[in-house]
């Protein structure tokens, strides 16, 4: 019979609950069927979603989760911000993004969370599971951790992540799996420059993740693990270079969901071939590749300069793509206020879903005529100055 030690912790707002019993049987794994997940952005957050269609355990391919499932279910997921007042007070620290999960009752069983440890410290009892729900935490033990991933048994869905215990960092040379990501952005041709970001980050942060933020620079696809110690200090060495800055920077367990680049180099416009080194603060070499930069244009990296409906008309796909459900609506009351829509017109957009309410919204005002569609861009730029900028509408 199962044995559980619950406690709660009334004044810090969260529970522990660990499992303590040994299993009747031994963990049968199985071959998890991979899929690719529909993707939906707005305002550079990414939604997933997909429709299990049996039981089994199934991979995201962009997020490395893994979902052992009872019955046909759909999953939808995302990822979102932790809550350091929850992780402090029980000595914990984010180990990995904060997945919100949702789908049918009982049809989750398990869940399989990607890990950034390497392989050799998984002996450590430091790694854990956070339910997060409500305002309140739950610590649970693991099932079972492999090589890649941190198994749990799930009884109802809100967020989870992985957790270290604190202790896990006295050993401060200790080293997590981490990888380095390069996004090249549009060349200044006034300047004759172009910056190469460069981020340092652990290896269970979902790529796709990133690339929305960095929408208009070039992904550079090249290899990318490496091995990262925290609080240390690393340094970017590339000789074609004009500058790097920060000069040197050092390495943060950051599970948040903005990305800055940890690095940024300034290289002259026509650079073809560069090596980029990153060392360790003992000035050894933690990662190196050469790599080609992709051919850019004028015509590439500025953008057209359009009348304002002709604008509207270039981005209306991505506009329909990644504009907001509230986004929207506020581009409704503003454009009635203005006397550029009637009330007709926004209560037929009003009752359709987002993205058929967003094609309405573009297309109504484009064939309104340029006027119109600059109080349109105007409006976005104030509402939603990232995807504006995105949209080159700033």
């Amino acid at each position: 019979m199962s044995a559980f030690c619950l406690l709660t912790l009334v004044d810090s707002g969260f529970e522990l609950e660990h499992t303590t019993a040994e299993r009747d049987q031994e963990d049968v794994m199985e071959s998890p069927t991979s899929f690719m997940p529909a993707v939906q952005t707005e305002s550079a957050r990414i939604c997933y979603s997909f429709r299990c269609p049996s039981p089994g355990v199934f991979l995201c391919t962009l997020t490395g989760v893994m979902f052992n499932i009872s019955q046909e279910a759909e999953l939808l997921y995302r990822i979102v911000q932790w809550d350091e007042d929850l992780l402090q007070p029980a000595n914990k620290k984010a180990a990995s993004p904060l997945f919100n999960i949702k789908s049918s009752k009982d049809a989750i069983r398990q869940l399989h969370l990607p890990h950034c440890e390497p392989q050799e410290a998984l002996l450590s009892n430091c790694l854990s599971v956070v339910h997060i729900s409500a305002g309140k935490m739950k610590v649970l033990k693991p099932r079972k951790i492999t090589d890649t991933h941190v198994i749990v048994e799930v009884t109802h869905l809100s967020s989870f992540g992985l957790v270290w215990n604190i202790k896990r960092f006295w050993n401060k040379e200790k080293p997590v799996s981490g990888q380095v990501l390069l996004f090249l952005e549009p060349i200044n041709f006034r300047t004759q420059r172009q910056n190469l970001n460069v981020l340092l980050l652990t290896s269970n942060i979902p790529v796709e993740e990133v690339r929305v933020k960095y929408r208009d620079a070039n992904f550079i696809q090249a290899p990318s693990k490496c091995k990262l110690i925290k609080d240390h200090r690393y340094t970017v060495l590339c000789p074609v270079a004009y500058k790097v800055q920060p000069p040197e920077e050092d390495f943060d367990l950051d599970f948040g969901t903005n990305y800055p680049p940890t690095f940024q180099i300034r290289l002259p416009a026509d650079t073809e071939e560069v090596t980029i080194t990153i060392q360790g603060q003992t000035n050894t070499d933690v990662w190196k590749c050469t790599i080609d930069l992709p051919e850019r244009t004028r015509s590439q990296s500025t953008p057209q300069i359009l009348p304002p409906d002709k604008h509207l008309f270039a981005v209306r796909k991505q506009f329909v793509d990644q504009v907001s459900d509230s986004t929207v609506n506020q581009l409704l009351d503003s454009l009635l206020q203005q006397g550029i829509i009637n009330k007709e017109e926004m209560d037929s957009a009003r009752i359709k879903p987002r993205a058929d309410r967003a094609r309405d919204v573009i297309d109504v005002v484009r064939n309104k005529g340029e006027e119109a569609s600059s109080s349109l861009i105007d409006g976005l730029r104030e509402l939603d100055p990232y995807l504006s900028e995105t949209l080159h509408l700033s």
